[in-house]
């Protein structure tokens, strides 16, 4: 019996289908499934799917701790009986792994995950994804390790249907070179890079192939395996050769063998152009021009360092955070009359005390300073003077001071994140100026220096001073519309991702089209044509208070 087609079911629909019927006969050797989609009828649709193609599941959380994962000894039996009894940890269960709110996933959390999936015995692992971002917030590493994704955004539950999930698998098709080359070419082809995702089209090809009852992998084998396993993991378009390229054939004694796949180059471009996702150029483009992306939740603000002490609080032990033992030797202390006899001081669960403390975060303030026209000189020397005077109340308030400039074609990062006077005095004694005005390129470093010290704990703000005319597009070509479709489609990325920010417009009259790219960027606007360094920094520090 084979998976028959459902003419009720959507491309997503069919897709999860064979997906978990493939996982359901090869999940050791697929890793699982990255479902992207956000809370709502089409989820609950896929959920059910799932439970009914693995009954048998475990739930996991992104915070989720090591006991748990691993297992640990059992403190209530310990303290309150002295017997060591260990607990089984979620990976040493033989059931499948449910992920919930994958896109809030720490990095130790992902790495711990993706160190079960290199393991054996081990399970298919679900991440289920409601992350605002199209291309879902996954961590590399985990995303690697698993085979499917299935992004259900924009689909309604109405028009959501799953096929039946009754199939039998008889003995996969052999592996041959044929096939392996094949797959090779396809992942040249789309620029999938990794053995992995070779091994894993290769696997879902042949499962394919033995879940319709082909003795050999066929054109449509591939071109599954292409669309669930390749088509999110392309980072360009195939492009057909040209017309006037001869085809090669290559010469064979006797008829092709039943278990060789032969495809001509130009019919397997366009199929694999044909099971494409209509929209990949689309998410092409946009993961281009965002560059490094969020976690797809927006920003979590978390501390770079500790403050002052806090009170200590109830508590599980746990490898994050520390016991306070006066404080948890001072909760048991009324208790040890009615707990028995002698000496020693008898400690419950209940008493436990953790340790707390403040959590304060480093503030970054990045300076994309416009460095183009003729009006560069002033506009420079206005940045240079700005930053000096943040620079001093820095050492006071633990900042940090970043500057980009853009001009010509791109932008430069001419200081990364400092808080040395020295060294920022050097870096703006001598600024180039002139030429064009790559707005979309200062605006995309910007947001990938913001993105990347919020990991690290630090707040980003971002000051932006300009004119307001853009004029040279994201690919370095000089395009007046392009440019500002650019800087406002980053803008808004901006905004997704939690980016404060404050847009200084220092042209000789405020711009309305600049007014709009602030209010889409989520920014403070401050129109101030003869702005000083002194009044700059007046202007930032009361727009960061206010």
């Amino acid at each position: 019996m084979s998976l028959a087609p459902d003419p009720q079911a959507t491309d997503q629909g069919r897709d999860l289908a064979i997906a978990l019927a493939l996982l359901r006969a090869g999940s050791p050797a697929l890793g699982g499934l990255h479902l992207v989609a956000r809370h709502g009828g089409a989820k609950s649709v896929a959920d059910e799917a799932i439970r009914k193609a693995f009954p048998e599941q475990q739930r996991l959380h992104p915070d989720t701790g090591d006991d748990a994962l691993y297992g640990a000894v059992d403190l209530v039996v310990a303290l309150g009986r002295g017997e060591t009894l260990r607990t089984t940890g979620l990976f040493e269960r033989d059931q499948p792994l449910v992920l919930s709110n994958a896109e809030r996933l720490r990095p130790d959390m992902a790495s711990r995950i993706a160190q079960y999936l290199d393991t054996e015995p081990r399970q298919p692992v679900f991440a289920m994804d409601e992350g605002l971002e199209d291309d879902g917030g996954l961590p590399a590493a985990l995303a690697d390790r698993i085979a499917f994704r299935i992004d259900l955004t924009g689909i309604r539950s109405s028009a959501f249907h799953v096929p039946d999930l009754s199939a039998t698998f008889e003995d996969l098709p052999p592996l041959t070179d044929r096939l392996a080359t094949s797959v090779v070419e396809i992942c040249d082809m789309l620029g999938v890079s990794g053995q992995r995702a070779v091994l894993f089209a290769i696997q879902a090809a042949r499962l394919h192939t033995a879940l319709h009852s082909r003795g050999a992998v066929t054109e449509d084998d591939l071109l599954a395996a292409v669309r669930l396993v390749l088509a999110h993991r392309a980072t360009h378009l195939p492009e057909r050769p040209p017309d006037d390229v001869p085809e090669i054939v290559e010469n064979r004694e006797g008829p092709p063998s039943e278990t060789d796949l032969s495809i001509p180059e130009h019919l397997l471009l366009e199929a694999i152009a044909a099971s494409l996702p209509a929209d990949l150029l689309d998410r092409l483009k946009s993961k281009a021009m965002r560059g490094a992306k969020g976690s797809g939740s927006g920003s979590r603000q978390k501390g770079n360092r500790r403050g002052r002490p806090l009170p200590s609080r109830p508590g599980r032990l746990s490898h994050r955070q520390a016991v306070d033992v006066i404080a948890t030797v001072r909760a048991a202390a009324p208790w040890q009359k009615i707990r028995g006899p002698g000496d020693q001081i008898k400690i419950f669960p209940s008493d436990i005390r953790l340790k707390r403390s403040e959590t304060l975060s480093d503030r970054l303030l990045i300076f994309l300073v416009d460095a183009s026209g003729s009006s560069a000189v002033s506009r420079l020397g206005e940045a240079k003077g700005a930053v000096e005077l943040l620079l001093s109340q820095a050492y006071v308030r633990r900042d940090h001071v970043a500057l980009i400039s853009f001009r010509g074609s791109e932008a430069e990062m001419l200081l990364p994140p400092t808080r040395s006077l020295v060294r920022t005095k050097r870096k703006l004694a001598d600024l180039p100026g002139g030429g064009g005005t790559p707005l979309a390129s200062g605006l995309r470093e910007a947001l990938d220096l913001a993105l990347r010290s919020g990991r690290q704990g630090m707040t980003a703000t971002v000051i932006l001073l300009t004119d307001g005319r853009p004029n040279i597009a994201l690919n370095g070509l000089a395009s007046r519309s392009d440019a500002i479709e650019d800087a406002r489609s980053l803008a808004r990325q901006f905004r997704r991702d939690q980016i404060e920010s404050i847009v200084i417009d220092t042209g000789n009259r405020s711009t309305h089209a600049l007014a709009e790219l602030a209010e889409t960027m989520g920014a403070t606007y401050l129109p101030m044509p003869r702005v000083e360094a002194s009044g700059l920094s007046r202007a930032v520090t009361q727009a960061m208070s206010a």
